[in-house]
């Protein structure tokens, strides 16, 4: 009995340590086993984190570079605004049109009036250069019907200074010279009253609309002088000599001729070229089209 009793004491101890055994090399083999693998998803995972990271660290950059980029636009097209608005007379080309003592005359009574059209260029010292060419329609006479008026053409050249650059309306001051009146020879010639114009120079105070949008409105007031109508009345084209009663007599219905100085005013609009002569804000905008042209 006592044989029995240790041989089976002795069986179970052995069975005992042989499940030990065999648990502790599995673990150790199982966890020889995650150790690897561990190592293995440990060392991808890394790489992976590292190329996600580079991903986007690359792409923060491109948008930051890109919102740099654009800010530094935005602030350059706002400084070349703001240069715009604090002056808008600089480096203006105009194609103008009006009527008036500037294009290009005036006369009779100060209301018969030409009509032409002309251009101005504004440098960037707010003095202008301009001139005009123009017509004077033919037309009837309002005393009597069966006669008319010559028409006839005339020019004007000048320069002109502006003030006040910083307000959309700007003061000016002008001199000119060229076609400063025209008046009618009483005596009809074959039914048509002769036109007689006559050259000299001219003194205005401008009113002129300007901004960057390009529109020009330009109004004229002021006072021509020619010096012609003050010469003797044998070389004065204000007056003819008549043969019956041997005497200078006025060729005008003024009977002392034409005045030698008489007030004008004219009116005119135009547009500016923006094409040619481009401010800040349009030079930038043509960099940066090209630049997106290159870049495609």
């Amino acid at each position: 009995m006592l044989k029995k009793m240790c041989l089976t004491l002795c069986l179970t101890a052995f069975l005992a340590w042989a499940q030990d055994d065999e648990f502790d090399d599995s673990d150790f083999v199982s966890a020889g086993n995650n150790t690897a693998a561990a190592e293995s998803s440990g060392g991808t995972g890394d790489e992976f984190d590292d190329a996600e990271d580079s991903y986007v660290s690359r792409s923060k950059r491109e948008d930051m570079e890109a919102r740099k980029k654009f800010e530094e636009d935005q602030r350059a097209d706002e400084y070349a605004n703001s240069e715009r608005r604090r002056d808008w007379l600089k480096d203006r080309l105009m194609l103008e049109i009006g009527m008036g003592s500037r294009y290009p005359f005036m006369g009779e009574t100060g209301m018969g009036m030409g009509f032409g059209a002309g251009v101005e260029y504004i440098t960037r010292w707010h003095v202008g250069a301009f001139a005009s060419f123009g017509f004077l329609p033919k037309g009837t006479d309002n005393d009597f019907d069966d006669y008319e008026l010559e028409g006839g053409t005339g020019y004007k050249f000048g320069i002109n200074y502006y003030l006040f650059p910083k307000n959309p309306l700007h003061l000016g001051l002008s001199v000119s010279y060229g076609t400063v009146y025209f008046d009618h020879d009483v005596k009809p010639d074959d039914g048509v009253r002769p036109l007689i114009k006559v050259n000299g120079f001219q003194f205005d105070a401008l009113i002129a609309y300007l901004t960057n949008e390009w529109y020009y409105l330009q109004f004229s007031f002021g006072f021509y002088y020619a010096p012609e109508l003050g010469n003797p009345k044998d070389d004065n084209v204000s007056f003819t000599y008549d043969k019956i009663n041997k005497e200078y007599v006025s060729k005008v219905v003024n009977s002392d001729g034409m005045s030698t100085t008489g007030i004008v005013f004219g009116i005119a609009i135009g547009y500016a070229l923006p094409e040619l002569f481009p401010d800040d804000t349009e030079k930038r905008r043509r960099e940066r089209e090209k630049e997106r042209n290159r870049s495609k």
